[in-house]
């Protein structure tokens, strides 16, 4: 993952390009999810407007590998939800961690009216600014900061009080998809980074993997855990759900919500007549900085 854009990345865009593609009963609306997307997987997301393309190709993926893709719909929908939630309640400026082909700096209404920071690796994060050019008008993203940094080996407070974050203001975090590529190291340190740089009442929205899955004991998971694997982009932390509440307050956070993307499928896609087999294994997470 050190010199080129992540392909895992790349893969949930296609999932939120797909899902897009739905039209009257799709959950959220992503129209730059097909611009960070190359070749064959662009020409699936544009075929897909045709109805019966777009449900063969969702049922072939989730045969395939079953799971991934509504996972990525359902959390895609709660963060937003989340997002938007605390921007409501006083959020100024936002944090996309790892923000991969992230485009809610673009898409969520009233985030143009704050600060958005994007921190990525340096090479996931070139493509992306380089996409982005290309398909947002200048006037739409003034407001949007891009902020390089390599979590294993910089100091985020640092690299972002230089980019202009504002330490210690009202704070929305997104970090997602990020926590189970890191080392443990890393994700203590960049929780305690966080709660040190922003204002008590601030939000922290992240993902993980349960740490079960990291030792096998969740056959469902190892699909999954070999296709990234394959892809070089393999898991290496988990967090035991049971035990988050107290690692987080050890951390100045007190643990205000904890889903699987189970429970995400089943609040936004069975009301709409989709039966999903989305992953228990795979959750959501937000938190209060205290």
């Amino acid at each position: 993952m050190r010199n080129r854009a992540s392909r895992t990345a790349e893969q949930v865009a296609l999932f939120r390009a797909l899902e897009t593609a739905r039209g009257r009963d799709r959950v959220f609306d992503d129209p730059l999810a097909v611009r960070f997307l190359r070749g064959g997987y662009r020409g699936l997301a544009r075929a897909a407007h045709i109805r019966v393309v777009g449900r063969g190709l969702e049922k072939y993926i989730d045969r395939r590998w079953p799971g991934p893709r509504p996972s990525a719909v359902a959390r895609t929908r709660l963060i937003d939800d989340l997002v938007t939630g605390a921007l409501a309640h006083g959020a100024r400026q936002v944090l996309l961690l790892g923000a991969g082909y992230d485009s809610r700096a673009y898409r969520l209404p009233g985030i143009e009216r704050v600060a958005v920071f994007e921190a990525d690796h340096p090479a996931t994060q070139a493509v992306k600014r380089r996409l982005v050019r290309g398909a947002v008008r200048p006037e739409r993203r003034r407001h949007v900061h891009y902020v390089p940094v390599d979590l294993l080996t910089e100091d985020l407070g640092a690299v972002l009080l230089g980019a202009g974050f504002g330490a210690l203001e009202p704070t929305v975090v997104v970090w997602e998809g990020v926590t189970n590529y890191l080392t443990e190291a890393a994700v203590d340190g960049t929780l305690r980074r966080l709660a040190s740089l922003t204002a008590t009442g601030s939000r922290l929205i992240f993902t993980y993997v349960d740490r079960r899955a990291l030792r096998g004991e969740i056959p469902v998971a190892e699909s999954w855990h070999r296709a990234v694997r394959r892809q070089g982009e393999p898991w290496t932390f988990g967090f035991d759900p049971a035990a988050l509440p107290g690692y987080l307050a050890e951390r100045d956070m007190r643990l205000a919500l904890d889903l699987s993307t189970r429970d995400a499928a089943d609040r936004y896609l069975q009301p709409l007549g989709r039966a999903e087999n989305a992953a228990s294994f795979y959750r959501v997470a937000e938190a209060e900085i205290q």
